[in-house]
């Protein structure tokens, strides 16, 4: 979902046709390699470890927004000279990225980045490398009670989650009942923001509430699914919120498919090309979320600068569109903006 996220980096590579919006059911590659396709353009293998091998490894590969991650990641690789490697599980399978990310710490990489699909039993993990003498960081979603040394936020928890209350309550004037249709259980970041929802509803929107938080994992068509099973089993709903990249233009179908445009609104966190179709023809009314590739690249200069030993200050100028990344050393969370809101108006220009 921390879209986290989340100025614009330059693309390096067309992402729409080779793109899938929900998860590859084919079987989980398990062997992380730094040769591998995602890696390609990223720089050729270190030679006698001249440059510093940065290995992300997300929740789930083969989607639109960590595609696009991976796009800024490499973008960055070939400005900053290093070596850029990226894999993560063709399923949404906490176990099948704790063997991707074993495999990295045996490849001896220099930073090991991870977007972990469960906090808690990726922590262990993240203490072998660190263990190996590996520097652990994570991005997009955090582990705060792992030995990461950083977390690169693509918006703050409370930003994200108050946004999407605020865009849905704007469209559903103020009163009515929603749910959220949320991806993976155990994730911080959606977990995070659904808290935050909770709270700003109960607070701000006295005549609005939540009816039910259901999960569908990565799957854009459970999310449809689940979605239609909301609105049937609660007539009056009149709001649901894709929680992520594939919830988010789920709920819209169902919406589309049911006739209810304009009886049921929804927002969530898509990506802008995944979402236009939805934000044109009414059944989305709003995507949060962050430039995927800056966070991308974000990601790959924060983890040069732990392999380096650099500290990181306060203000950090990235490069010429990022002149002012904060980082709170009290929390170690690098925090690349606040969140955008995407609507038809804008939606047509971003490429991912």
């Amino acid at each position: 979902m921390n879209l986290t996220t989340t100025g614009r980096a330059t693309a390096v590579v067309t992402l729409a046709a080779a793109l899938v919006l929900s998860g590859c059911t084919k079987k989980n590659d398990t062997a992380a390699t730094g040769d591998s396709s995602a890696a390609a353009g990223s720089g050729s293998t270190a030679s006698g470890g001249a440059k510093k091998k940065v290995a992300f490894v997300p929740k789930l590969q083969g989607i639109p927004y960590f595609e696009a991650m991976n796009a800024g990641g490499q973008a960055a690789a070939k400005d900053l000279n290093i070596e850029w490697l990226y894999q993560g599980p063709t399923q949404a399978d906490a176990a099948a990225q704790a063997q991707i990310v074993r495999s990295y710490i045996q490849q001896k990489v220099d930073t090991l980045i991870v977007a972990p699909n469960d906090p808690d039993s990726m922590a262990p993990v993240l203490q072998q490398a660190k263990d190996a003498g590996i520097k652990v960081l994570t991005s997009d979603t955090d582990a705060p009670s792992s030995v990461r040394s950083a977390f690169v936020s693509q918006a703050s928890t409370e930003g994200i989650g108050t946004a999407l209350v605020d865009q849905l309550a704007k469209v559903m004037g103020n009163k009515g009942k929603y749910a959220i249709v949320s991806c993976g259980e155990t994730a911080q970041n959606l977990n995070g923001w659904i808290a935050v929802q909770k709270k700003v509803t109960a607070e701000k929107y006295k005549d609005m509430s939540i009816v039910s938080v259901v999960y569908a994992g990565e799957d854009q068509n459970k999310a449809t699914q689940m979605a239609t099973d909301l609105m049937n089993a609660n007539p009056d709903l009149t709001g649901l919120v894709g929680e992520c990249t594939s919830s988010a233009p789920g709920v819209a179908q169902a919406v589309k498919d049911a006739g209810k445009i304009g009886k049921v609104f929804t927002v969530g966190l898509g990506t802008p090309k995944s979402m236009a179709p939805y934000l044109t023809d009414g059944s989305s009314s709003a995507s949060i979320l962050w430039d995927v590739q800056n966070l991308g690249y974000l990601t790959a200069w924060a983890g040069l600068q732990a392999a380096d030993g650099k500290t990181l200050e306060a203000t950090n100028k990235v490069n010429d569109k990022m002149t002012a990344v904060t980082y709170d050393a009290a929390s170690k969370v690098l925090l690349l903006g606040p969140p955008l809101v995407i609507t038809k108006d804008n939606a047509g220009t971003f490429s991912y």
